[in-house]
């Protein structure tokens, strides 16, 4: 597939910015790779792939990532970032795990940093160090969808169309870059039904090809703090907020059906708290999916049993019914709690 730079490139570079500029001989890059999960690992095998057929255009590959999370009960578990093991045992790269770049300096000189879903801002003191400043690859046809979260929130707005951005590391905001390269206009299909997965490894693939097209096509370049700018467009414009707890929760009072079977999808495990029953606790929605059920147009949105059933039901506010195929309730065992939530709603 061929990538294309933004139509009007030139003229919306501003007069005191440096341009992009190809040279005749390329120089061997020395990369600082800063990522964490599955969009960035396909761009990290591109570059070391890069790395191995063509070593006179990349000398070495350092890999940036941040700490585990604690996580279980007790919080006795560490959860490493994915890239971690890909890093170390798959690729055998140098790697360096921080949280903060505050008082940080690499040990190895490097001539470049790409950032590529990491989520700390690489500060200008890192930017300026690098001959050739920084890339970022992006999983949405910015300006859309700039945020932490494109990919999930792609599916959660029902967005048809899609694509990737590959943009210069802007030393004050995140996704506020010089463009380099994009996914041509209209974008992408969005497979129908689709998984955050499925579709992290579509963006992924090309983007990692975008990466390596844009590094192998340009010797270097040179950021400025005003050096930002959008490319147009004709689409929607939205943020795309980091995922938390609120994107799981379901308010009985304004969730449709459609909203919550999107957001069940995408996200997994939803969450409720039952008006019926008393001490505010938590119900963890595992498992939803339609059901037709013809006398519930009295009931209000919440939960309910069905007459005539041992059935856990929704009722939407847009007057729908979906079944709550299994449920957790709090200390009990994963997936097992629809039994005991009848009887409390009975």
């Amino acid at each position: 597939m061929l990538w294309r730079l933004p139509v009007g490139l030139r003229p919306l570079v501003p007069s005191n910015c440096h341009s992009y500029s190809t040279v005749a001989t390329p120089t061997p890059l020395r990369i600082l790779f800063c990522g964490s999960d599955d969009f960035s690992i396909a761009s990290l095998r591109a570059l070391s792939r890069w790395k191995r057929d063509e070593p006179k255009r990349v000398k070495s590959i350092d890999v940036v990532h941040r700490p585990g999370k604690r996580t279980g009960r007790g919080l006795k578990i560490i959860k490493e970032v994915p890239i971690k093991r890909v890093a170390l045992e798959e690729l055998q790269l140098n790697t360096h795990e921080i949280d903060t770049f505050t008082g940080w300096t690499p040990p190895n000189p490097f001539d470049i940093i790409i950032a590529v879903s990491f989520g700390l801002l690489v500060p200008p003191r890192l930017l300026n160090a690098a001959k050739f400043g920084g890339v970022n690859v992006h999983p949405s046809l910015l300006p859309d969808l700039s945020g932490p979260a494109p990919i999930h929130h792609t599916l959660l707005k029902h967005r048809t169309k899609t694509g990737v951005t590959v943009q210069t590391l802007h030393p004050k905001y995140f996704d506020r870059g010089r463009v380099l390269a994009q996914t041509p206009s209209p974008g992408i299909d969005v497979p129908e039904r689709t998984t955050v997965s499925a579709l992290t490894t579509i963006l992924g693939d090309q983007g990692a090809e975008m990466l390596v097209n844009v590094l192998g096509n340009a010797d270097g370049w040179s950021m400025s703090e005003d050096a930002g700018w959008y490319q147009g467009t004709s689409g929607p414009v939205e943020h795309a907020g980091k995922i938390d707890k609120t994107h799981t929760y379901v308010d009985f009072a304004t969730a449709t059906a459609g909203d919550i079977l999107i957001r069940h999808h995408v996200l997994g495990d939803l969450w409720c708290v039952p008006p019926q029953i008393s001490g505010g606790e938590r119900i963890i929605l595992n498992e939803i999916d339609s059901l037709d059920v013809a006398d519930a147009t009295d009931c209000k949105p919440g939960l309910f049993i069905p007459a005539g059933s041992n059935t856990v039901a929704i009722r939407t506010v847009d007057g729908k019914v979906l079944h709550v195929k299994s449920c957790t309730l709090p200390g009990g065992k994963k997936g097992g709690g629809n039994a005991r939530l009848v009887r409390l709603l009975a």
